[in-house]
């Protein structure tokens, strides 16, 4: 009898610790898709900025022709990545940064010619987006570490 009763505690034991384990694993895998959805909701609101800073180019300057469609090519491939939170595999997210890097890059090319053009600069509109760029590249950062 104390032999069973003994064997009845170690297996209640065993079930509630192997219980609290899956309880961990859910919510660290909520925690992983939450962070993701923030990394996704910054690219976003980068992308989203793009159109309207490429039609204040467009407008402000004859721009170097080749740097605005780079910008457009880059937010348009990084557009077409679409990664959602079941789709994190090494080899998914190794393509989704390879386009927003592009992007990036993109975007500080055309920021650092920009330098080239005084009535661009001197452009309200012009100033607010690249302020708001460099803003959503700082959140990010933020997001991915």
């Amino acid at each position: 009898m104390k032999r069973l009763l003994l064997y009845f505690a170690a297996m209640v034991t065993l079930f509630s610790q192997s219980s609290c384990g899956y309880n961990g694993m859910v919510e660290r895998d909520q925690a992983v898709k939450g962070q993701w959805a923030n990394v996704q909701s910054a690219y976003q609101r980068r992308s989203d900025l793009i159109p309207n800073l490429v039609s204040t180019v467009k407008g402000a300057a004859n721009f170097e022709k080749s740097t605005l469609e780079g910008v457009i090519n880059a937010r348009a491939k990084a557009s077409s990545v679409q990664l959602n939170a079941d789709q994190l595999t090494p080899e998914n997210i190794e393509k989704f940064q390879a386009a927003q890097s592009q992007l990036s890059q993109g975007l500080g090319r055309l920021l650092a010619v920009s330098e080239n053009y005084p009535e661009l600069k001197a452009n309200a509109n012009f100033q607010e987006l690249q302020a708001q760029i460099e803003g959503t590249e700082n959140r990010i950062n933020v997001e991915r570490n």
